[in-house]
């Protein structure tokens, strides 16, 4: 190739790539971080499943010349599909981690997704190459079926099988980022530099109690030093303290690197791009839906539940917002702890309160169960979800009512401090205890229980087709004569 065709350099300095880990869960995403990085995160996540974005920076001897690279580590379950999103839209590389006895799973096929949606460069790479139940060529049978077309199999993108167990071929997966990462920077595909305008993207961020607002986050463009001002939408600040994932203090940040920044007033949205000057400034990226079957609860439109909704970070709560069904109605969400205020809340709204990766204090507890309040907390996502939603399964099912009888109020006179219906039994009957709805015409009044049936002045259990009977609803609804009482399971 002649040079003066060649490819034009945007920056000649080296900035370290930021590498996105995507894939299925329990697929050995964060164990091969681990091998990467001599660090034991894997055993300290609840139930083995990442479940926030993370990020770490390891540094590596690449032809004879130390360099870095920063990882995304980027949740597996489907619930954090948007979060996996944003760890693509900040990434320069990514990786499609499928394991080699398992396969192309659902959020495999997610992350593919999101992968080609971001157009950013990824490597295939084959866990667990170490297990003899390992099938690596029905794997990559599968993933082109995805139109994933691999080296050697009629595309261009390279594959590397790896044991984070045994420490094959870790060397050569670095190796392999750095150079598909170079090939990007040739391609002409990285126009940032450090002496432009600072940019970064938000990937996690949260409330702490102590701290107070805090976001961790990639530069993309620039340099973020302490003191500077920073702005996130319509979250803002002055930086306070730039900490690295080992937990060195550091005085700027550069393009590549992986920061938590301390100084916003309030929690910055996950995915925000920030910048130091109230200019906007836009990084373009898609976000593609997963493709994954919906609940079955998304097509009732009816809110069966109200929840006050409290998590460890901004992600979580995202995530957990676009994964329960869509007849949850979150009446409020934030980051922190449950506290007081939660539980009154709940209790002035009928909502029960879930916890996601938080603590209940004991008096906390204490409070929730004088005021009969559901207060729960939760360390695992789909067990939340799946808890949930069998919850709502439940309503849903019961709302799929057994008429016991049909009523037409005929009379209303007072007793006591309430009033009594005066009612013939059209159809079916009507007993002590039953659920009633109150309608009036094709409008519904209100929903109660039977409290008291009486024939002339006798106490009774019911009252069956045809005869007439005097009821009291507990509690008292305002129903007039000709309304009717609907009796069901």
């Amino acid at each position: 190739m002649d040079k003066s065709n060649k490819p034009i350099k945007i920056a000649d300095k080296f900035y370290p790539p930021v590498v996105a880990v995507v894939g299925h869960v329990d697929h050995g995403k964060t164990t091969l971080l681990d091998a990467i990085r001599k660090t034991s995160v894997a055993a300290g996540e609840h139930g083995g499943i990442t479940q926030k974005i993370g990020a770490s920076q390891i540094e590596v001897v690449h032809d004879g010349k130390k360099e870095y690279i920063t990882f995304i580590d980027t949740p597996g379950h489907q619930a954090f599909s948007k979060m996996r999103g944003r760890g693509v839209a900040a990434a320069d590389v990514g990786l499609l981690v499928v394991s080699s006895v398992d396969g192309v799973m659902p959020q495999t096929i997610e992350s593919i997704n999101l992968l080609k949606a971001s157009k950013v460069p990824f490597i295939v790479v084959f866990t667990k190459s170490d297990d003899p139940q390992k099938l690596v060529d029905k794997a990559i049978q599968q993933l082109l079926k995805e139109e994933v077309l691999l080296e050697n199999y009629g595309g261009d993108v390279p594959y590397i099988e790896v044991s984070a167990k045994e420490g094959k071929n870790i060397k050569e997966l670095l190796d392999l980022i750095l150079l598909v990462y170079d090939v990007k920077r040739d391609a002409n595909f990285y126009p940032f530099t450090d002496t432009g305008a600072f940019m970064g993207i938000v990937i996690e961020s949260k409330l702490d109690q102590k701290s107070g607002p805090k976001a961790t986050m990639v530069v993309k463009n620039g340099k973020l030093k302490f003191r500077d001002p920073i702005y996130a939408g319509s979250a803002k600040g002055k930086v306070r303290s730039l900490v690295t994932n080992a937990g060195e203090t550091l005085s700027e940040a550069s393009v590549g690197q992986a920061v938590e920044v301390l100084g916003f007033e309030q929690v910055p949205p996950v995915g925000e791009i920030v910048t130091n000057t109230q200019k906007e400034v836009t990084l373009e990226y898609k976000e593609e839906k997963s493709n994954l079957p919906t609940s079955p609860f998304d097509q009732e439109d009816q809110k069966m539940l109200s929840v006050v909704l409290c998590a460890d970070s901004q992600g979580s709560l995202e995530a957990i917002t676009s994964s329960l069904p869509e007849n949850v109605q979150i009446v409020i969400k934030k980051t922190g702890d449950i506290e007081v205020s939660d539980v009154l809340f709940a209790k002035s709204t009928g909502s029960i309160v879930l916890g996601f990766n938080v603590k209940i204090k004991p008096e906390i507890q204490t409070l929730a169960k004088n005021e009969k309040v559901l207060v729960k907390s939760y360390t695992i996502i789909y067990e939340m979800i799946d808890e949930i939603s069998d919850f709502v399964q439940g309503k849903l099912e019961a709302l799929q009512e057994e008429i016991l009888g049909i009523v037409k109020i005929l009379a209303s006179f007072p007793y006591e401090k309430t009033k009594v219906c005066g009612v013939k039994v059209v159809e079916g009957r009507i007993a002590k205890g039953d659920k009633v709805r109150v309608t009036r015409g094709e409008e519904v009044i209100g929903e109660s229980r039977v409290a008291s049936v009486r024939k002339g002045k006798e106490q009774t259990s019911k009252a069956e087709e045809g005869e007439e009977a005097g009821v009291i609803l507990s509690p008292s609804l305002d129903f007039t004569i000709g309304d009717m009482l609907i009796s069901h399971s």
